[in-house]
C-alpha cells in the first residue's frame, strides 16, 4: 500500500511552504505555486494516520478538470498539472473563509437540525425536514478558515462586521459560488449524481478574485446517486452517496469524533483499501473516465523530477 503522506523537497527559486491537512504547497519567487496533493486523509479536522493509496491523483485529477470546466465563471488558479499529483499555478493571497453552500440537508447541517437548530450561519431552514430532503434554495454557509483546529461556522454579516472581507467583495463571491454551485450540479446530473454540497475557496491576485485550492473533489464535496434517491428519501433509507462521509461514520462508529481525550482508531488495511476504491469509483463516475493508476514505485521521486522539469520550462 504504496501512499505519499509527507513531501520534503527543496525546488530552485523556492521562497514559502506551507503544509495543509492534505497538500504540501511550495511557493516559488513569491509569484507560482506548486501544490503537491497527498494521499493524506482527513476527518473531524483531524489528520488520519495512514494514508490512502491513489487518493492524491484522483482528487488533483479531478479538480484540474473542475478548474477548467468552470474558468468561463471565474479565473482560477491552475496553470498546468506538471505531475497526476501536482497543481501549479498563480499564487493568490487566500480569503480567510471558505464559501461553503448546501444543497441538502446532510451531514453538518443535519447534525445541527437534529440538535433543534433552525439557522445556520443566520440563515433559516425549514421546519419539519427530513435528512437528505432538498433544501427550497441552496443555503450558503461559509465557515472561517483555521490554520490550525477547526473551521467555525460564520454568517455573512459577522464576515463583513469583522473585515474579513470587504461587502462588495463578499458579495462577488456569493455570487460567483452560485454559479458554480450550479455549474457542478449540471455536470453531476449528466452523470448520474447529485451534488449535495460543497465548498470554494477564493483568493486575490493583481487585485482580480481566483478560484484557488481544489473544486468538487470527493474532499470538498458531497455526491448522491440520483437513481433512488427519492424513494431513499421517503423511506428515510441511507442514501447511496460518493464522499468522505462513510470515513467520518466509520471513525464514529469507532469512537472518534475529533474530541478531546478520544484516539484515532487504527485503520485495517481492508478498510483503506477500500477507501481507495471509493475514491477511484467517484473519479470515473464524475468524469465518465477510466482513472489510469500512475506508477506506484518511488512516487516522490518521479514528483519532484516532473515538477523540476516543469520549472526548468518556464
Amino acid at each position: 500500500m504504496n501512499a505519499v503522506t509527507e513531501t520534503k523537497f527543496n525546488f530552485p527559486g523556492q521562497t514559502g511552504f506551507y503544509k495543509g491537512k492534505i497538500r504540501d504547497v511550495y511557493t516559488i519567487k513569491d509569484e507560482i505555486m506548486l501544490m503537491v496533493v497527498t494521499d493524506r486523509i482527513s476527518a473531524f479536522d483531524h489528520v488520519l494516520p495512514k494514508g490512502i493509496p491513489y487518493k492524491g491523483q484522483v482528487l488533483n485529477q479531478i479538480a484540474a478538470k473542475f478548474l477548467d470546466a468552470t474558468a468561463d465563471i471565474v479565473p482560477n488558479w491552475k496553470t498546468t498539472t506538471p505531475d497526476p499529483m501536482v497543481t501549479a499555478g498563480l499564487y493568490c493571497e487566500p480569503f480567510k473563509v471558505e464559501m461553503v453552500i448546501r444543497g441538502y440537508l446532510c451531514g453538518h447541517a443535519w447534525r445541527e437540525y437534529k440538535k433543534g437548530k433552525r439557522t445556520l450561519c443566520g440563515l433559516p431552514m425549514p421546519e419539519g425536514m427530513k435528512e437528505n430532503e432538498k433544501f427550497p434554495e441552496p443555503l450558503l454557509t461559509p465557515t472561517t478558515k483555521a490554520d490550525v483546529g477547526h473551521d467555525e461556522d460564520i454568517s455573512r454579516e459577522e464576515i463583513i462586521s469583522q473585515g474579513l472581507v470587504d461587502r462588495d467583495e463578499y458579495e462577488e463571491l456569493e455570487r460567483i459560488t452560485l454559479e458554480l454551485y450550479k455549474r457542478g450540479s449540471e455536470m453531476a446530473s449528466e452523470k448520474g449524481l447529485i451534488l449535495v454540497d460543497t465548498k470554494y475557496e477564493f483568493g486575490r491576485a493583481n487585485g482580480r478574485i481566483y478560484l484557488i485550492d481544489e473544486i468538487h473533489t470527493p474532499d470538498s464535496s458531497r455526491y448522491f446517486y440520483l437513481d433512488g434517491y427519492l424513494k431513499r428519501l421517503e423511506k428515510g433509507e441511507p442514501q447511496r452517496q460518493l464522499s468522505k462521509e462513510f470515513v467520518r461514520e466509520w471513525l464514529m462508529e469507532n469512537g472518534f469524533q475529533g474530541k478531546d481525550g478520544e484516539s484515532i482508531p487504527e485503520m485495517p488495511d481492508s478498510f483503506i483499501e477500500q477507501v481507495s476504491n471509493r475514491y477511484i469509483e467517484l473519479y470515473e463516475k464524475i468524469t465518465g473516465e477510466k482513472f489510469i493508476k500512475s506508477p506506484s514505485q518511488d512516487v516522490e521521486g518521479r514528483i519532484e523530477k516532473n515538477c523540476m522539469e516543469f520549472l526548468d520550462s518556464i
